[in-house]
C-alpha cells in the first residue's frame, strides 16, 4: 500500500513559489546589493522570484543526428534507400 502524498515529509518547498518568506527576501536583496545591515525587516520592498525554465532540444535535430549516425554505421544502407526511392518514382512515371 502506498502513503498518501499529504503525509510525506520533506521536499515540499522545493518547487517554485511566488511568495517568499522574509528570510528569503532579505537574501535576494543582499544578492542585488539593495540590503544594508541595520535596516528594518518590516516594510521590505517587493522581490521578483522568477522560475528559470530549461529548454529541451527539438526532436527534429535528434532525428537528423540519428539518421546521420545510422548512415555512418552502414554506408551501403544509404545507397539502397536511394535506389528504392528512385525505383518508386520510375514506377509512378510509367503508370501515367
Amino acid at each position: 500500500m502506498s502513503v498518501h502524498r499529504s503525509l510525506l515529509s520533506g521536499g515540499g518547498l522545493k518547487r517554485h513559489r511566488n511568495v517568499l518568506r522574509r528570510e528569503e527576501r532579505i537574501k535576494k536583496l543582499e544578492e542585488e546589493e539593495k540590503w544594508e545591515d541595520g535596516t528594518s525587516i518590516y516594510g521590505l520592498p517587493k522581490v521578483r522570484n522568477i522560475k528559470v525554465a530549461v529548454k529541451k532540444k527539438a526532436k527534429k535535430k535528434e532525428d537528423e543526428t540519428e539518421g546521420e549516425a545510422a548512415a555512418e554505421a552502414a554506408p551501403g544502407a544509404e545507397a539502397t534507400a536511394e535506389s528504392a526511392a528512385s525505383g518508386k518514382k520510375e514506377e509512378k512515371k510509367g503508370s501515367k
